[in-house]
């Protein structure tokens, strides 16, 4: 985990590798998404300009998102709540607040709507590649403990650590994964400042340390879920391509496939994320379950949510499809 990329000389700032991560990932959305629409736009500059709107509008989102989930954390200290630089994003609130912003200026610039949506479910996933690299490097979004072969251990400090070693009554878990002696906790700052909670790394003992990465108080491995969802937007990213030459064909050739009218692509995006956003999400530790009684986080009711939007619109355009050859089918009253 290397939540820091590196310092910048004289200076106290740094370079946060999510964040470089985060911005790989844009840039790459926007290459694909300038490379593949280079046939349907008449100034290639108004992709650009999307994007950054999107850009805004998805950190906006995820940031908001953040807040409103958990809110518990804000409701005393709202100034932190445009703290963004100390992290706090959901990557699903960015998302829909960027794709929103993208359909009014698509629609304000008088663009064909549904062929750039499938355009940009594309570049969407291939920007999330990178994201979910990010995710890695900060340690966020981490599983649950397993003992497959690829499984990875967190160091001392990270969120992993920091979970599995407290309970989680949020996911009716009353007792902590790891069980740390109480002496790795509570401790003062040079200044005199008392703090209980866990002790910096630099406050160990040479025992206490070797204890903690490589005794019996390391971090339990668990499973990479941010490297489960890089390749699981790879794969989408892959399947849809695919299917957009599909319908790219189809339309051209004027052959009526199944599912291959404009803005298909764009809900098969829906469908593909939600369903693995479920499936996934079994898998990781960090989320709170929504209800006591119900396994489930916030995360996968709204995948659920996205699935049923995506079955809806793949409904709306097939019918609009039908409706269309229909019209043309039909011939024109003669005059007599």
């Amino acid at each position: 985990m290397h939540p820091e990329l590196f310092r910048i000389p004289f200076t106290d700032l740094t370079v946060k590798t999510y964040g470089l991560m985060m911005v790989i990932g844009f840039m790459t959305a926007v290459w694909v998404i300038r490379l593949l629409s280079r046939k349907i736009t008449p100034d290639p500059q108004l992709i650009t300009n999307a994007a950054l709107y999107s850009l805004i509008a998805g950190v906006g989102g995820a940031r908001l998102f953040y807040v409103v989930h958990y809110w518990d954390q804000f409701q005393n200290d709202l100034p932190s709540i445009f703290a963004i630089w100390n992290g706090g994003l959901e990557l699903l609130g960015g998302v829909i607040c960027a794709i929103l912003v993208i359909v009014f200026y698509l629609r304000h610039h008088k663009l064909p709507i549904r062929q750039y949506l499938d355009i940009l479910a594309i570049g969407l996933m291939a920007g999330l590649i990178f994201g979910r690299v990010g995710c890695f490097f900060n340690g966020c979004c981490y599983g649950k403990p397993t003992d497959l072969p690829w499984a990875v251990t967190f160091p001392y400090g990270s969120y992993t650590f920091e979970n599995q070693i407290h309970p989680f009554l949020e996911r009716n878990r009353p007792e902590p994964l790891l069980k740390l002696p109480p002496d790795y906790f509570n401790y003062k700052l040079y200044d005199g400042t008392y703090r209980p909670a866990l002790k910096p790394k630099e406050f160990l003992t040479p025992e206490q340390y070797k204890a903690v990465t490589q005794g019996p108080y390391r971090c339990l491995p668990v499973h990479p879920t941010q490297i489960y969802s890089s390749l699981n937007a790879a794969f989408i990213c892959l399947l849809l391509f695919l299917f957009w030459r599909r319908s790219q064909h189809a339309q051209k050739s004027d052959s009526h496939k199944f599912l291959t009218s404009p803005g298909c692509t764009f809900a098969m995006m829906f469908v593909l994320y939600g369903a693995t956003r479920i499936g996934i999400e079994f898998l990781r530790a960090d989320n709170p379950y929504e209800y006591p009684n119900i396994p489930l986080t916030i995360a996968q009711y709204i995948g659920m949510i996205v699935i049923a939007v995506g079955i809806l619109q793949l409904i709306a355009y097939s019918a609009y499809a039908r409706s269309k050859r229909s019209d043309k089918k039909t011939p024109e009253p003669q005059n007599t």
